[in-house]
């Protein structure tokens, strides 16, 4: 198959434990980008979480925010935000629980509870500036996710409250919250539309739970060997580990590099 666009994930993908970019990663991207292929980061996180790493491995186009907000060459292509009635409602229920909620705009970000330490704990994680305070954000600005600060335990108090909303866990104490119908591959799928490329002349990489459709939709779905154990059934190829050239590796395999 001749490839046109591969997207990568971030977390446990293109950065490891420690959030760094393996050279071996880094070699084999600018490899892929001169043998005139495109790739395109596909991944949880805000625009602004991952602009250093966007900058270092030169890639300019994206879906974020579990394809909510995705831009291509600096043009944005496609916007998914949640409904404010949805927002409010998951406010409400937050509050009653005593969980905290961070907002995600496309610009910036905002916690509506001062450092609790569940939003401490998980945004420490991803080695980004903490959210600033501002419990009305969410009603001045468009949201493309939220996330939702409880642990697993805890999950069952959202089960069949919230039928217009997506819940993925990605860490410990934090959950991403969604419009349902949104995902990476819905982003995926407006970009390439954009560029009228078929998706079958794509390749994904990813290794989280919200990477699922993502790999089930592109021509050819990779699961890093550190994946979720859940997400491998869905992938057509699982490489090693991201600190064992799990990227290069794949690339290699498919003739890509």
């Amino acid at each position: 198959m001749d490839y046109k666009v591969v997207f990568f994930d971030i977390d446990g993908t293109l950065v490891d434990e420690t959030k760094q970019v393996p050279q071996d990663t880094i070699d084999a991207i600018a490899q892929l980008q001169a043998n005139g292929i495109e790739a395109v980061i596909a991944t949880g996180r805000a625009p602004y979480f991952f602009k250093p790493i966007a900058e270092q491995l030169g890639i300019d186009s994206f879906v974020s925010l579990n394809g909510a907000y995705a831009v291509y060459q600096g043009e944005t292509v496609y916007k998914f935000s949640i409904p404010r009635e949805h927002l409010e409602l998951l406010v409400k229920e937050a509050a009653k629980n005593n969980h905290s909620l961070v907002f995600e705009g496309g610009e910036t970000y905002f916690s509506n509870v001062e450092d609790h330490p569940h939003m401490v704990d998980s945004v420490a994680s991803l080695r980004v500036d903490f959210p600033g305070y501002d419990p009305d954000f969410w009603q001045k600005e468009d949201i493309y996710q939220v996330f939702l600060h409880c642990t697993p335990e805890d999950e069952h108090l959202y089960e069949n409250i919230f039928p217009d909303l997506r819940l993925v866990r990605w860490h410990p104490t934090a959950m991403d919250v969604m419009p349902v119908g949104g995902s990476k591959a819905r982003g995926i799928e407006a970009m390439l539309q954009k560029l009228n490329i078929p998706i079958e002349q794509t390749a994904a990489f990813g290794d989280g739970l919200n990477d699922k459709e993502m790999l089930e939709t592109v021509g050819l779905g990779i699961a890093m060997g550190n994946s979720h154990p859940d997400l491998k059934p869905f992938a057509d190829y699982v490489t090693t580990d991201v600190d064992k050239g799990g990227i290069a590796s794949a690339l290699r395999h498919f003739g890509l590099i």
